[in-house]
């Protein structure tokens, strides 16, 4: 039997917040701390901590600066965020393939 698709989930990336996070980011080329608070319907202090555990395991840059006169942090993903990511949903592709495949295959006597 092969390795199942869930032992290669990335607990990191897989997270969903996290994964939110990385998902919205690899569709921009950077992205803004509220932006990403609103659109994942977050807390500043929630999101903050899940931006410190992706900074951490170095799939996103944190950019701090200021827009005008506003303090201003922008998210980007870094090359190994989009390996970390591209890998994750290839793994969720393989489990949603097992589970179609279980629920198509005809029922088995025991």
């Amino acid at each position: 039997m092969t390795d199942h698709p869930t032992n290669s989930l990335d607990d990191v990336v897989h997270q969903r917040v996290r994964l939110g996070i990385l998902a919205i980011a690899q569709q921009a080329r950077q992205v803004e701390f509220g932006f990403l608070r609103t659109t994942l319907q977050l807390t500043a202090g929630n999101l903050g901590q899940h931006l410190t555990v992706l900074e951490k395991a170095e799939l996103i840059q944190i950019e701090k600066g200021y827009e005008g006169k506003r303090p201003r942090t922008w998210v980007t993903l870094t090359p190994a965020g989009q390996t970390a990511l591209r890998d994750e949903i290839t793994h969720l592709k393989q489990l949603i393939q097992q589970v179609e495949q279980a629920e198509a295959a005809p029922p088995t006597d025991r």
